[in-house]
């Protein structure tokens, strides 16, 4: 649809057509237009002068004439000998909308647009994602869910993180435990080197972005095809302190995962253990530490020979007779069920 909606629509964003012209006008008098206005002019949303309302996605809202005059602005000056006529004709043309804008207020939703944005499309969010990475001076936090990390998952980000090396920019990463077994990330880290230090958990918070402590970016959807950008300070504060509390609690991967102090249950089949005492499904499980709903069956069997139990129901019993339920408890304190009875003492 984005190549369909750029030929029909052959120009910037400052000077629309007149299709687009009369949506824009619109939502900027009213704050924000029903989504489906905008289907005939994908060119709003291709030039971002229209975004979803982060409280309804069935509406769309305008960005401010002030803040699209000054994006316009920044890459005309980069090129002032060749573009002074077309920072003209932007300046006139966003005045005229601004004029508009305060006729009637904008909705709430409009003008907290700087603070919180939602990206529509891979190819937006990776365009936001490149803009603060350049901005970025200081320090870069992130969360990884899931399990192993893929190769092109790790090549889509490195030519940031490589960026953000040169300039001495750290970097700090979250991971499950699971992503210690793929050599991917290993080479990744290798290449970094002490530019990027990494811990892991058991299970950690979905994705999750933090350049220099300001900007933060998280997923909106399943599909990570939208994400929010956050420059709200008390929400992106929000994001540091999870961040940090689950920092303390991780294991640098340099580091081994400490031993459960039972024989025959490893780290991982202790993790399932205490989330199947919780009453939680194979598949939630499964996803919740990162590896496949095949693998966390197998860990489950591997449980119940352990701990001789002869099923589900068993299993959660005897579970929390030898405090795998709760936080591990010395070998020398744990008593295992007599394994020849089929019944529960």
């Amino acid at each position: 649809m984005a190549g369909h909606g750029t030929e029909e629509h052959p120009h910037g964003a400052d000077r629309l057509c007149e299709a687009g012209d009369r949506v824009y006008s619109r939502a900027v008098r009213r704050g924000r237009v029903p989504r489906r206005d905008a289907e005939t002019v994908p060119c709003l949303l291709e030039l971002a002068l229209l975004h979803p309302d982060p409280d309804d996605m069935d509406w769309l809202v305008p960005t401010s004439p002030q803040e699209v005059m000054t994006r316009l602005l920044r890459g005309v000056y980069d090129e002032v000998s060749a573009s002074q006529r077309r920072m003209g004709s932007a300046v006139a043309a966003f005045e005229w909308y601004a004029g508009l804008g305060r006729q009637v207020p904008l909705a709430p939703a409009a003008t907290e647009g700087a603070a919180i944005r939602v990206l529509d499309g891979l190819s937006r969010i990776q365009a936001a994602m490149d803009e603060a990475t350049d901005a970025c001076t200081t320090e870069v936090l992130t969360v990884q869910p899931g399990g192993i990390r893929r190769e092109h998952e790790l090549s889509e980000g490195l030519h940031r993180a490589l960026a953000l090396r040169g300039r001495g920019v750290r970097m700090r990463d979250l991971y499950t435990h699971v992503a210690r077994h793929g050599q991917g990330l290993l080479n990744y880290l290798e290449l970094m080197g002490d530019a990027v230090e990494a811990r892991t958990l058991d299970e950690v918070i979905d994705r999750l972005i933090l350049f220099d402590r300001t900007v933060a970016f998280i997923p909106a959807n399943a599909d990570r095809t939208m994400a929010l950008e956050l420059r709200h300070p008390a929400l992106v504060e929000y994001l540091v302190t999870v961040f940090e509390r689950l920092w303390r609690l991780a294991i640098p991967l340099s580091a081994k995962l400490p031993d459960t102090g039972i024989e025959g249950i490893s780290h991982r089949e202790q993790s399932i253990a205490a989330l199947l005492a919780e009453g939680h499904q194979d598949a939630v499980i499964a996803e919740r530490l990162g590896i496949s709903v095949r693998t966390c069956r197998a860990h489950i069997a591997r449980l119940s020979e352990t701990l001789g139990a002869a099923s589900r129901t068993q299993l959660g019993v005897r579970i929390a007779q030898v405090g795998l339920d709760g936080p591990p408890r010395s070998a020398a304190s744990l008593s295992f069920p007599d394994r020849g009875s089929p019944s529960v003492r």
